[in-house]
């Protein structure tokens, strides 16, 4: 684990308020946070410096795109020494298809997040990463029927908490 940033609350409400409304002018977000212009602006750029906030993009809803299939992998692979890991991760990164990976505890090692444009092109992009031989020993997946409109913030305010216990 990454040990903590040194952010207060007013770092904590600008990333809250952008998490929301990512579009927003700094004039917007300075009055949203109760900081007058230029040190909202200095505190924004500071969190884009370190790291926190790691850039800004659009909720795309892939429904109104056409026909697409979402799918969960569960990836466990053969040899556990960090040169497998790592050849594995570098192998998925190169697949557009795979739009999150995870390394996990527990019964297998990877979960991957994977958007088709239907079936048979996902299980084209599994042959292809068994034929890559990457290391793959199982995998099995699930198929998304239905999700949940999606939360796109993350609860800051039980992160500051902890951050004020610190």
């Amino acid at each position: 684990m990454t040990p903590a940033m040194s952010l207060d609350r007013f770092d904590l409400k600008i990333l809250a308020h952008l998490e929301r409304e990512g579009r927003c002018s700094n004039v917007e977000l300075a009055d949203a946070v109760g900081l007058s212009q230029s040190p909202c602006l200095v505190r924004t750029k500071r969190l884009q410096e370190i790291g926190v906030i790691r850039g800004y993009g659009a909720d795309i809803a892939l429904e109104k795109l056409g026909n697409c299939v979402v799918v969960f992998s569960e990836v466990t692979i053969s040899s556990h020494r960090p040169p497998d890991f790592r050849k594995f991760e570098q192998a998925v990164d190169r697949h557009g298809e795979i739009v999150e990976w995870y390394n996990v505890s527990g019964g297998y090692d990877y979960l991957l997040k994977i958007v088709a444009p239907n079936v048979a092109h996902f299980q084209a992009l599994m042959e292809s990463l068994l034929k890559e031989d990457i290391g793959i020993g199982k995998f099995t997946s699930r198929i998304v029927l239905r999700q949940s409109s999606g939360k796109r913030t993350h609860p800051l305010h039980l992160i500051a908490a902890q951050l004020d216990r610190a």
